[in-house]
């Protein structure tokens, strides 16, 4: 007996897995060449990489299918979809596993004025705002039930109508501190640092050396700034320099949302634009971009109106656009080209470029997905004119896509090593609630356009270099350590997808299609998508900054 207990610990173990992923095509997100083997899963996390011996409670041969880590969105507004469908279903069928939120606007802190006004402000999704700090809404996502991992800048936007309201002016000393010190309770729950967004009001009240400022009070804990800069059009170089200059005297890195030139005369400026990055990167600077595949932008019709009539917030605004005067004056802003603001209805070119996608009115939503042009020939009125007039019958700032991005300059910024990829949009389910209003088809299509059009069609990258954008880069940025990455130990985030048929199907005119290609998703280890359907869990977590003070 004791012999044969001798020569049984004289055998190798063989070694239990919960799921092994058998003979694929490993891009393992570092950028390297493809090599053919297996992953291995163990509860949350990659447990081997290779030819991996021993057994599964689960093998499945993906013999031809590329196995990549999990696809991050580096700018997610998924924040009120996944409050009501935790799912994610347009970001899973592409991949995603980790958004990431705050453009400009983050979903805490909150005062309870603030509080008040996102009950008010809630359009078709209707939810209890049960939180006030942004920890507060990770964990509330989480304890809700989400198939993706959850992770959040803090808002520049946020922090000033915390403080502040939404008027124009500079905060004295003490609003400073008060703003600073939001910054630090952000960054010690988990903010991966300071997010703006310069275009719109309030954030387009703050001067540089404010947010300069809240940037050096994320610097000691090791936070970014990230920024939609004050323009991508007429003032693209000057938005470049203020980026540069910030994260040069806060000392933090920084990344720029949706790096684009909007509008046609401004599309000349891109090479000049990508050309002062590369400098800042070689003098040691670290600034990176992110980006979406479409050449359409999506906002609200607030992009057409000089910010000085929204200041105060959307009823202030609402009530000063029915003075006859006022309204006068902002129609003959709107049509006159300026550098002072950022105006999207002359950077698309005509009204024929603008689609009006998202009404609060019942009244109004059979206008959902006509153009600006369209509405105003209806009206027997200027697009100006229908413009302010949809606003005040909306009570709402509308959805809106923009056409202003020019397809070769995209296929510039997609050839670019240090730019990754953000949808810029919520991620829903074509069903209920959703289909009140239209969206954008970058919603549906912006990572698998990337891996099926940009990728395996034209080339432009390839597919090695891509799904390094896709994961270990973002991750990189963002300092996350243990995702972005197929390596023993990470966190079991991963994705299988067919590189030979991935494709989006959404489009401007039906853009609640799912992309298909993607076969298999794991989340955190569990899976969320089995042969390209959803399985119903919802193991995400909320992914948050490790402070490296």
């Amino acid at each position: 007996m004791r012999k044969l207990l001798f020569l049984l610990l004289l055998l190798p173990a063989c070694a239990h897995y919960d799921t092994i992923l058998r003979n694929g095509t490993i891009y393992d997100g570092s950028g390297g060449p493809p090599v053919h083997g297996d992953v291995a899963i163990r509860g949350q996390r990659i447990a081997a990489i290779g030819h991996v011996r021993g057994h599964a409670a689960r093998e499945v041969d993906v013999h031809g299918l590329a196995v990549a880590p999990g696809f991050i969105n580096m700018l997610s507004w998924a924040t009120e979809s996944l409050i009501v469908d935790g799912r994610a279903m347009a970001d899973v069928k592409q991949g995603v596993t980790l958004e990431v939120f705050g453009e400009g606007w983050s979903m805490g802190p909150l005062n309870d004025a603030m509080k008040r006004d996102a009950q008010e402000q809630q359009g078709d999704i209707k939810y209890t705002v049960d939180w006030t700090t942004l920890r507060q809404y990770l964990d509330s996502l989480v304890r809700r039930g989400v198939s993706v991992n959850v992770a959040s800048f803090l808002g520049a936007t946020t922090v000033r109508i915390y403080v502040l309201g939404e008027v124009d002016r500079a905060p004295n000393a003490q609003e400073l501190d008060q703003m600073r010190a939001l910054v630090r309770q952000a960054m010690e729950d988990g903010a991966f640092g300071i997010a703006s967004a310069l275009i719109y009001p309030p954030g387009f009240y703050a001067k540089t050396t404010e947010l300069v400022e809240l940037c050096k009070a994320a610097a000691p804990y090791g936070g970014m700034y990230i920024s939609h800069m004050r323009s991508e059009g007429n003032r693209l170089d000057e938005a470049v320099d203020e980026l540069l200059t910030i994260a040069r005297e806060a000392n933090v890195p920084a990344e720029i949302y949706h790096l684009k030139a909007a509008g046609q005369a401004n599309w000349p400026k891109l090479d000049a634009t990508l050309a002062k990055i590369e400098a800042a990167r070689a003098g040691g600077q670290r600034i990176t971009a992110n980006m979406y595949t479409y050449t359409a932008g999506a906002t609200s019709l607030g992009a057409t109106m000089p910010p000085w009539v929204q200041e105060g917030g959307f009823k202030a605004w609402r009530q000063r656009l029915m003075d006859p005067a006022v309204r006068e004056r902002v129609i003959r802003e709107m049509r006159t080209p300026s550098d002072a603001w950022e105006n999207l209805l002359l950077l698309s070119g005509s009204p024929e470029r603008v689609l009006l996608t998202g009404f609060k009115s019942e009244k109004l939503k059979p206008l959902t997905g006509k153009t600006l042009a369209e509405v105003a020939r209806m009206r027997g009125v200027s697009a100006e004119d229908a413009i302010v007039d949809l606003v005040i019958e909306d009570e709402s700032p509308i959805g809106t896509v923009y056409f202003i991005i020019d397809e070769d300059n995209l296929r510039k910024e997609l050839r670019k090593p240090w730019v990754s990829f953000g949808s810029d949009a919520a991620a829903s389910a074509p069903e209920g609630v959703f289909l009140k209003s239209s969206t954008h088809p970058r919603e549906y299509g912006n990572f698998a356009n990337l891996l099926g059009k940009y990728v395996r069609d034209e080339q432009i990258v390839p597919l090695e270099a891509a799904v390094r954008r896709l994961t270990a880069l973002p991750a990189s940025n963002l300092g996350i350590a243990d995702r972005g990455l197929l390596r023993a130990g990470n966190y079991a985030d991963v994705v299988v997808f067919d590189p030979a048929t991935v494709a989006a199907h959404a489009t401007y005119d039906r853009p609640f299609q799912y992309a298909t290609g993607m076969v298999d998703v794991f989340v955190n280890g569990t899976q969320v998508l089995r042969d390209g359907e959803h399985t119903g869990a919802k193991p995400g977590q909320a992914v948050l900054h490790r402070v490296t003070r």
